[in-house]
C-alpha cells in the first residue's frame, strides 16, 4: 500500500474518531453564551453582534435542514455541524503532522521504509488525537459556536501552505497560493483567527524560495508577514469600507446623489483598478504582482458573504444587532466601535489622572435625504502615559485588581515595569498559560478561576509538584475531587510535545521555527492584542485554541523523538510502533480518558429549559427586561426557533441605549406588539439624549412619572442645562417619582386579581437610584407612565438590581421573573431575608410549568448550569417558606418534593451551601427533621473540606487564601449550629461545633476569633 492511500485512510480514521467523539458528546440543544443568538439568526438569517459571522450563519442554515422542519431538533444539527467541522480539523491536522514529519524523515529522492512510514502515521495519530480531546477544543466542538468552523479554516490554511511547498517546482503551483488566499477571505466571514497564520506562511514561501536564508531575510519576511497580516486586517476588513463610506458621504452630501450611489462608484473604481492591474501584470510577465492581485481579489470574494449582513439588515428582522443597512453603520459594525476601544502601545494606568478631552472623528448617520452628524468620537486626555498599558481600565472592581495582584498602593502611578509585570504574571501567566496547562497538564475543576489561585487553576495530579504553584495540596476538597472536570495529565502531554518540539528544532529548524511562529501568533501575540481587563464574565481559553493546536503538532513529532531517543536498539518498525504506542497512552488515551466525563453534555438540556422557564414565568403579551448573554441568547433561540411564547417581548437592557434597539422595539415582532414607546425616533437617534444628568432642583414631594418623560423629551431651550462642551441637554430635576394608579385599570388587565384590590397602592413611590438618565432608561420610564397596565412587565431575576431604577419594592417574583405589582408594602415583613413573591402564580409555575434541564441526571453540568442549581434551591425555598408563612403546609410539603425529584444533591460550592441551609431551616419547620438534618451535616462536612483545604493553602503561603469563601463557611456553619440547636437536634449540633472549632483555630491569626455559639 502505497504512502499516499495508507495517509488518506489513516487520516479519515482519524476524522471518523473525532466524530464520533464530538456527536456523542455534543449538546443536545441550545448551549450558553452566544450560542442561542448564532442558533436563532442562523435559522432566520438574521444579524449577530459585531463584527459578524455572516458565512457561519449560512453555513449552520445548511446544517438545520437535516431537522426536517422539527423546530426541535434546529440546534441539535446546528450542534453537529460544529461537531463534523471540528473533526475535519482534525483531519487536517493529521495530514500536516504527516506533511512536517515525513519532509523531516524522508529526503527527496528516498525510499519510504515500513518503519518510517508507521512513525509517520503514528506522529499524525498521536498529535491528531491529542488535539481531538483537549480541553478547550473539545468544549467548543459541541456547541454551535464560530470557533470550531475557524479552527477548521486555520488548519485548511495550514494544510494548504505544505501542499503549496510539496509541488511548488510544479507548473501551476501557485494555484494552491490562490486557494489559500480565497479561504482566508472566507474565514472572515466567521472569525479573524485564520488571519494569524498569514507570518508563518511568509515564511514557509521565503524558505522554499530562497536557497539560503539569511538573518536579514528572515527579519524582511516577518516584518512582511506582519504587513499582509495588516492590510488584510486593517486595508480591506475595515479601509476598503471606510473609503466606500466617504466616498458614500461625498456622493450624497456635496452631489446631492443617493444613497449608495458613491459605494457603488467605489466599487466600480476597485474593480476596474484590479481589472486593469490584472492585465497589466499578465502584459509585462509581474508574477509576483499578478499574484498578489489575484490573491487580493480572492480574498475580497471571500469576504463578499458579508452582502449577507447588509442585505438581511435591511429586511429588518427581529434580531438586527447594529441594524447595519448603510454605509457608516455598516463600518462601525465592521469596527466594533460598540465594545469601545482599548491602549494597546501608549496610553493611561487605571488611576491616571483626566486632563482633557480630545475631540475625534465625526460620527456620522443616515439622515433622510443626507448623512447627519451624530457628534464627535471624543477621547480622554491624560496626564499620566505609560508604554504598553496594560491596566488600563478604571473601572473600580478592576482597579482594586490590579493594585492587588501587583502589590500596589494607592499613591502609585504603575510605569512601564509595572505594566510588563502585569502582562506577563496576569495576562500571559494566569489567562494565557493557566488554559495551556488545562489542555496539556490537568485541570483542577470548571470554577471560573479569578485570580484567586485556589480555583479553576491547573493541576497536573502530582501533589509535590501542584504544590510549589498552589501551594499545600494534601487535603484536595470536594470542589476538586467531585468535579467531572479534575482531569490529571501528569505533565505527560506536555512533556511529549516539549520533545517533539526540542527534536524538530534539532532535525528540521525552518519548519520548527514555522510552527513556533504559529504558536506564537494564535497564542502570545493574541494575549498582547487583546490587553484583557481581569475578572471577565467567563474563562476566555477558547481564544487561544490556535496556539493549542500548533502544540498538537509538536505532540504528534514527539513520537518520533521518542522513537529516536528510547529506542534505537529496536527495529526500526518496531521502535515507531512502541514509540506509537507510547505516544498514544501518554496524550490522546489519558486525555480521553480524564476529559469524557467534564465533556459530555448529552443529556444536559439546562440553557434550553431555563430559557422555556424565564418566558413561562411571564403571563401573556408580557414585556421581559434581561440583562446579560445567559438570560437573553437562549430566549432568543427559544422563541425565534421553537416558537414558544412568541407573545413576549424580550428586552436586553444592555441594548436598550442604542437606536437600532430602540427602533425594533417599535415593530412588531413575531406575535408581540409594539412597545408602549412615545418617544419618536428623532429624539433617540444617534446623539440625541445619549446620557442627561441629574441636576437637584430640590423639587418637594415626589413627581409624576409623566412629567419628568415628558420632561426628558422636551425640546425647549427652557427644559436644556447647558454642557461643558457649550451643548444643551435635558436633565433629570429630580429622583423622587411616582406613579398614580388606577385600581379599576389593574383589575380589568388582570394584573391585580379583584379578590386583592385593597391590596392596591394608590400611588406607587420610589427613588431612581443613578445619577444620570440614558435613552435606554428614558425609554424604560416611557413605558412605565404610558403602558397603564395592558402589558405585563417583568424583570429576569438575573438582572443587576442597579438596572430596577428604583423599583425593588414593586417587584414580585412569579418564577424567573420579578413582575411589576403596584401593591402596597407589607410593613409586617421582618425576615432578613423576606423577597416579594407572588406566591399562587409562582406555586403553579413551579409545580407545573417549569422544566429543570435534566439537572438531576445529567452526566455533566457545566460552569453556567450548576450556577443555575443555586438559583432555582433558592426559589425552591423561597416559595416553601412563603407557603409555610401562609399556613399552606400540604402545598409547602408538595414543593419539597418536588425539590428532591428535580434537584441534584450535589454540592456546586459554597453558595450551595448558603441555598441550602434556607432549605433546611424550612424543613425543620415542615416536620421533616431527618431531611433536615441530612441536609445540615452534609453542608457542614463540605465546608469542613473545602476550609481545610483553604486553611492548608494559606498556612503554606503564610497569607489568607479565600477570604470570602472562609467568611461564608464560617458564618453559615455558626447559623447551622444554632439553629440545630433551636431545633434540639443535640448531635447535629455537637458535630458541626466541633467542625466548626476546628476551622475556627485555623483561621483565628488571619482576622481574629470568629463569634462562637
Amino acid at each position: 500500500m502505497n504512502y499516499s492511500k495508507v495517509n488518506n485512510i489513516t487520516g479519515w480514521i482519524c476524522f471518523l474518531i473525532a466524530t464520533i467523539t464530538y456527536v456523542l458528546t455534543l449538546e443536545p440543544s441550545v448551549s450558553f453564551w452566544d450560542c442561542g443568538e448564532f442558533i436563532a439568526s442562523a435559522f432566520k438569517m438574521q444579524v449577530v453582534h459585531q463584527p459578524g459571522a455572516p458565512l457561519f450563519l449560512m453555513l449552520q442554515r445548511f446544517f438545520s435542514v437535516f431537522a426536517f422542519g422539527d423546530v426541535t431538533k434546529v440546534a441539535y444539527w446546528m450542534n453537529i455541524g460544529s461537531a463534523l467541522s471540528s473533526a475535519a480539523t482534525i483531519l487536517f491536522l493529521f495530514w500536516t503532522i504527516t506533511a512536517l514529519a515525513k519532509k523531516t524523515l524522508v529526503k527527496a529522492g528516498e525510499v519510504l521504509t515500513s518503519g518510517q512510514l508507521i512513525s509517520i502515521m503514528g506522529a499524525g495519530v498521536v498529535g491528531a488525537l491529542a488535539y481531538t480531546f483537549s480541553d478547550s477544543f473539545w468544549f467548543s466542538a459541541v456547541e454551535s459556536e464560530v470557533y470550531a468552523q475557524s479552527s477548521l479554516f486555520t488548519a485548511i490554511v495550514f494544510w494548504g501552505i505544505l501542499k503549496w511547498e510539496s509541488h511548488a517546482d510544479e507548473p501551476r503551483a501557485d494555484r494552491w497560493l490562490l486557494f489559500i488566499a480565497y479561504i482566508m477571505g472566507l474565514s472572515i466571514g466567521i472569525h479573524l483567527l485564520n488571519l494569524l497564520t498569514i507570518p508563518a506562511i511568509a515564511f514557509i514561501y521565503y524558505f522554499k524560495r530562497t536557497e539560503k536564508a539569511t538573518t536579514s531575510g528572515i527579519f524582511k519576511t516577518l516584518i512582511v508577514g506582519i504587513l499582509i497580516l495588516g492590510v488584510i486586517q486593517y486595508g480591506i476588513i475595515q479601509y476598503l469600507v471606510s473609503f466606500g463610506a466617504y466616498f458614500d458621504l461625498f456622493f450624497v452630501n456635496t452631489l446631492g446623489l443617493g444613497f449608495g450611489t458613491g459605494v457603488l462608484f467605489f466599487a466600480i473604481l476597485i474593480i476596474g483598478a484590479f481589472v486593469w492591474g490584472i492585465r497589466y501584470s499578465i502584459k509585462h510577465q509581474k508574477k509576483l504582482l499578478n499574484l498578489g492581485l489575484i490573491s487580493t481579489v480572492l480574498i475580497i470574494f471571500g469576504y463578499a458573504s458579508f452582502a449577507m449582513i447588509i442585505i438581511r439588515a435591511k429586511a429588518d428582522p427581529n434580531l438586527n444587532n447594529s441594524a447595519p443597512k448603510d454605509a457608516f453603520s455598516f463600518l462601525s459594525y465592521l469596527n466594533r466601535e460598540q465594545y469601545g476601544d482599548r491602549p494597546l502601545l501608549f496610553g493611561p494606568n487605571y488611576n491616571s489622572e483626566r486632563t482633557g478631552v480630545k475631540e475625534g472623528k465625526t460620527i456620522w448617520r443616515k439622515g433622510a435625504d443626507k448623512y447627519e452628524v451624530a457628534g464627535k468620537k471624543n477621547d480622554y486626555e491624560y496626564a499620566d502615559n505609560t508604554l504598553l498599558p496594560r491596566m488600563y481600565s478604571d473601572d473600580q472592581k478592576h482597579a482594586e485588581f490590579y493594585k492587588e495582584w501587583m502589590h500596589l498602593d494607592d499613591s502609585k502611578k504603575p510605569n512601564l515595569v509595572d505594566n510588563v509585570g502585569f502582562l506577563f504574571s496576569y495576562q500571559v501567566g494566569y489567562m494565557y498559560m493557566r488554559y495551556f496547562g488545562w489542555n496539556f497538564v490537568g485541570r483542577q475543576n470548571d470554577e471560573q478561576g479569578q485570580g484567586s489561585g485556589f480555583e479553576g487553576t491547573s493541576l497536573s495530579g502530582i501533589k509535590p509538584i501542584d504544590a510549589i504553584w498552589h501551594g499545600d495540596q494534601s487535603h484536595l476538597p470536594p470542589s476538586t475531587v467531585d468535579n467531572k472536570a479534575y482531569n490529571r495529565f501528569f505533565f505527560l502531554p506536555l512533556i511529549i510535545g516539549l520533545m517533539g518540539a526540542v527534536w524538530h528544532f534539532g532535525r528540521n529548524q525552518k519548519d520548527a521555527g514555522v510552527v513556533g511562529l504559529l504558536f506564537f501568533f494564535t497564542g502570545i501575540a493574541i494575549v498582547l492584542y487583546l490587553n484583557q481587563k481581569p475578572l471577565e464574565p467567563r474563562e476566555r481559553d477558547y481564544a487561544y485554541v490556535g496556539s493549542f493546536y500548533a502544540f498538537a503538532i509538536w505532540i504528534g513529532l514527539g513520537v518520533l523523538a521518542i522513537k529516536e531517543w528510547l529506542f534505537k536498539k529496536l527495529s526500526p518498525a518496531t521502535a515507531a510502533i512502541a514509540a506509537s504506542v507510547i505516544g498514544l497512552f501518554a496524550a490522546p488515551v489519558i486525555m480521553a480518558q480524564q476529559g469524557w466525563d467534564d465533556h459530555d453534555r448529552s443529556t444536559k438540556l439546562v440553557a434550553h429549559d431555563i430559557a422555556l422557564d424565564y418566558l413561562q414565568s411571564c403571563a401573556p403579551n408580557a414585556i421581559l427586561f434581561t440583562y446579560g448573554d445567559n438570560d437573553t441568547y437562549p430566549l432568543w433561540y427559544i422563541q425565534e426557533v421553537e416558537r414558544v411564547r412568541p407573545d413576549v417581548r424580550i428586552v436586553n437592557l444592555s441594548l436598550f441605549d442604542t437606536d437600532w434597539y430602540l427602533n425594533g422595539m417599535k415593530q412588531k415582532q413575531n406575535d408581540s406588539e409594539p412597545l408602549p414607546i412615545s418617544m419618536k425616533e428623532s429624539q433617540f437617534v444617534q446623539g440625541e439624549r445619549d446620557v442627561m444628568p441629574y441636576d437637584d432642583y430640590k423639587i418637594a414631594g415626589n413627581v409624576e412619572l409623566k412629567n419628568i418623560v415628558d420632561l426628558l423629551l422636551s425640546d425647549s431651550p427652557d427644559d436644556k442645562v447647558a454642557m461643558q462642551d457649550g451643548t444643551k441637554s435635558n436633565f433629570l430635576p429630580t429622583k423622587n417619582f411616582k406613579l398614580t394608579i388606577n385600581p379599576q385599570e389593574v383589575i380589568s388587565t388582570g394584573t391585580v386579581p379583584a379578590a386583592d384590590a385593597a391590596k392596591i397602592a394608590p400611588v406607587m413611590e420610589w427613588k431612581f437610584n443613578k445619577g444620570y438618565v440614558t435613552k435606554g432608561t428614558l425609554a424604560m420610564l416611557d413605558i412605565l407612565a404610558h403602558n397603564n397596565w395592558k402589558r405585563p412587565i417583568y424583570f429576569a431575576s438575573t438582572v443587576p438590581s442597579e438596572q430596577y431604577n428604583g423599583l425593588d419594592k414593586y417587584l414580585y417574583s412569579e418564577g424567573l421573573a420579578l413582575r411589576l405589582l403596584p401593591l402596597k408594602a407589607d410593613t409586617a415583613a421582618s425576615d432578613e431575608r423576606e423577597e416579594l413573591l407572588n406566591t399562587p402564580v409562582l406555586y403553579n409555575n413551579v409545580m407545573d410549568k417549569f422544566k429543570w434541564g435534566n439537572m438531576k441526571t445529567a452526566k455533566y453540568l457545566d460552569p453556567q448550569s450548576s450556577d443555575d442549581t443555586f438559583i432555582f434551591t433558592n426559589l425552591f425555598s423561597s416559595l416553601t417558606g412563603s407557603l409555610i408563612k401562609e399556613g399552606k403546609i400540604a402545598e409547602a410539603k408538595k414543593v419539597v418534593e418536588k425539590y428532591y425529584s428535580v434537584m441534584p444533591d450535589k454540592f456546586f460550592g459554597i453558595r450551595t451551601v448558603v441555598v441550602k441551609y434556607y432549605m433546611a431551616e424550612n424543613l425543620y419547620k415542615l416536620g421533616e427533621t431527618a431531611r433536615a438534618n441530612d441536609m445540615l451535616l452534609k453542608s457542614g462536612d463540605y465546608v469542613q473540606k473545602e476550609l481545610t483545604y483553604l486553611a492548608d493553602i494559606s498556612a503554606s503561603k503564610g497569607s489568607l487564601t479565600g477570604t470570602q469563601n472562609v467568611q461564608t463557611g464560617l458564618y453559615y456553619l455558626d447559623r447551622m449550629i444554632k439553629t440545630s440547636k433551636a431545633m434540639e437536634q443535640t448531635k447535629v449540633s455537637a458535630q458541626l461545633e466541633t467542625q466548626f472549632a476546628g476551622l475556627e483555630a485555623r483561621f483565628s491569626g488571619y482576622f481574629g476569633q470568629q463569634s462562637g455559639q
